[in-house]
Order: C-alpha cells, then structure tokens, then sequence
C-alpha cells in the first residue's frame, strides 16, 4: 500500500472516530429504511414498480427492526421514536403492497415490535 494510501486511510478511521454513535446508529437505520422502502415499491418515479421486491423488503425490515429494538436503549426515545414511526410505516406499506399480507404478528420484523395494526 503506497503512503498516500495509508495516509487516506488514517484520515478516515479519525473522520470517522469523530462521528458520534447516536448518529452513525441513526445513519444506517435510515439507509435501511430508505431501502426496505424501494423494495417495497414506495419509490418516486416511474419505475417505482420494478425496482419492488418483497422478499428483499421483508430481510431489510426485518433487520431494522432488530436494529431499532436493540439500539433504542441506548439512543434514548428522542432518536428511537421517529425510528419505530418509520418502521412501523414500512411494516404496515409492506402488508399493504403483499398480494397474500401475513397475519398480524408475523409480517417482517413483527417478532421484535410485536404485532403491528392500522
């Protein structure tokens, strides 16, 4: 590796070493919120429909919602309950957009939420 490569590379862990927890938390549940939301067809543009995907919907909810349920404690509900807003939204558009939509309690992340109602 040449020095401007370790040089790139050590500016990044002090970027990044900088970067309080609460936002990098915030950061990646909102990346996995924004793409649970193409897959579950809520993209703007015509396109919207083939970029759909519900079993790539139901993986990323999921994992948010192991996500927000584990980091709540420690973000505080100030950041926590937009989060559970928005997952509970995406939840309830999966459901929406499902041609056969699970029973309450076992649609995508429900194990960590419980069951989510309109």
């Amino acid at each position: 590796m040449s020095q401007e490569a370790l040089d790139a590379v050590t500016q990044q862990v002090r970027d990044i070493a900088e970067v309080p927890a609460i936002e990098v938390i915030t950061t990646s549940a909102v990346h996995l919120m924004s793409a649970a939301a193409v897959k579950c067809g809520l993209a703007e543009g015509p396109d919207a429909e083939a970029l759909k995907d519900l079993d790539e919907a139901r993986k990323l909810i999921t994992a948010l919602a192991g996500f927000v349920t584990a980091a709540a404690p420690e973000i505080g509900s100030q950041h926590a309950g937009p989060l559970r807003d928005g997952l509970r939204t995406l939840q309830l558009a999966f459901r929406e957009a499902s041609t056969y939509p699970d029973k309450p309690g076992q649609g995508p992340g429900e194990k960590f939420t419980g069951p989510v109602f309109s």
